[in-house]
């Protein structure tokens, strides 16, 4: 069986790396010139001059390419696909996918839907990957699955591409907007949060490390997931109003309203569920970036916002685990030791009305959710790309360190079985 990969980016050289030292047969490709590049990094693959050779030759084929470019990519060489071959996809967005492979493969082509819910950073070993039938007979998703479980990975099933848009504009844009938001407001104030030593303990590390992770990584892994989902810009919508509602209770001082929705959506989203718990203050003062004694009180705005969508919008954060992606399932786990945590909550209330002091960083960050919010409302993909690198530079100097601590922390938390 000969494997193609159209796409030879981190994510596809990840997935050929992986199979050819296992001892498959692989075939790849990426963009005219790389040639001699990719046969120095990929001893081990065949690397064919263009995807047409790619789709002619082999048994398996994997687009890894960005969403924005699946169109264009599969107009080429979709019709020169083997006949019978089985083809697969790595975009984050299935719906401009399944649609570029309706229109472009041979009737006889089987189409398997995939997508891998990690980055390429991160070992496979444990991971998630996503699959569903699209176009297939059994033998056919049963070949790119035990592909798949290869690598170290765990498959899980999914009804449709459309129920995995939904799952995915649930667990990874709304999310990733929480965190964009995050580094921009600190892009606005001028502040890094590593050097102010009252900020360095508990919840702020992990938020703090999951903004750095995002930002270390290019604008279109997650530029694609927001424009093209056509699920997302509802999700986005509901976060921004519901961050917008929160604020005005907070600058009004209107704790009882406050807390009234705060808690009702605890007791929607978390009911009665007890530890353990994903998180807890030792684990997560480990992975500070600057260390200190110094606790100070946080309203935690992003996570107040976030759990109040989930409830309105009635996600269940533990169903969606199943596919979870590591930037979801530790915001999952900040959520929960937030909410589970009567004290801490009560805390982040009463600074969320009484303390000025933290007032001008909410502020930042509402602003920076709204300035997200109405990018993707305008379909602004330059105004996106511009905005991300802003931010992006501002935070350059602490983004690969951010990227391996969070790492770090998301194979430990698997490894103790906590995740």
């Amino acid at each position: 069986m000969k494997i193609g990969v159209i796409g030879l980016g981190d994510m596809g050289r990840l997935f050929a790396r992986i199979w050819s030292q296992k001892g498959f047969d692989v075939y790849g490709c990426d963009v005219p010139g790389k040639e001699e590049e990719l046969q120095r990094a990929l001893p081990l693959v065949k690397i064919l001059p263009d995807a047409v050779a790619v789709s002619r030759s082999c048994d398996v084929i994997m687009y890894a390419v960005e969403t924005e470019k699946i169109e264009e990519v599969l107009r080429i060489s979709g019709p020169s696909t083997k006949y019978g071959a089985i083809v697969t996809g790595q975009t984050s967005v299935k719906t401009p996918e399944i649609k570029a492979f309706e229109r472009h493969l041979p009737a006889d082509a089987q189409i398997v839907g995939s997508h891998a819910l990690f980055g390429p950073s991160i070992s496979p070993d444990g991971q998630i990957i996503a699959m569903y039938r699209h176009r297939c007979e059994e033998d056919a998703f049963e070949a790119v699955k035990q592909l798949y479980l290869s690598t170290g990975a765990m498959v899980e099933e999914l009804e449709s591409y459309k129920h995995h848009d939904q799952m995915m504009a649930d667990i990874q844009v709304i999310t990733h907007v929480g965190f964009e938001s995050l580094g921009t407001a600190f892009m606005h104030r001028k502040a890094y949060p590593w050097e102010d030593k009252s900020q360095v303990q508990g919840i702020d590390n992990i938020k703090l490390l999951l903004t750095l992770r995002i930002f270390s990584y290019k604008p279109h892994v997650y530029s694609g997931l927001a424009f093209e989902n056509p699920f997302a810009i509802k999700d986005v919508r509901k976060f921004a109003r519901i961050e917008n509602e929160l604020f005005g209770l907070m600058i009004t001082e209107n704790k009882n309203a406050l807390a009234s929705r705060v808690l009702k959506a605890r007791d929607k989203v978390f009911g009665e569920r007890k530890a353990p718990y994903m998180l807890d203050d030792k684990l997560m003062r480990e992975y500070t970036l600057n260390p200190g004694s110094n606790h100070k009180p946080n309203s935690h705005l992003s996570l107040l916002t976030m759990v109040c969508t989930w409830a309105d919008l009635g996600i269940d954060p533990y169903k969606n685990m199943v596919c979870q992606t590591p930037p979801f399932r530790l915001r999952v786990g900040l959520a929960e030791y937030l909410f589970t945590n009567p004290d801490l909550l009560e805390e982040s209330l009463e600074t969320a009305v009484k303390n000025k002091d933290y007032l001008i960083d909410d502020l930042a960050y509402h602003t920076a959710v709204h300035e997200w919010t109405n990018i993707l409302e305008l379909g602004d993909k330059k105004a996106y790309e511009k905005q991300f690198l802003a931010t992006s530079n501002f935070l350059g100097d602490r983004l690969e360190e951010g990227r391996d601590k969070s790492t770090h922390l998301l194979n430990r938390l698997i490894h103790e079985g906590r995740a």
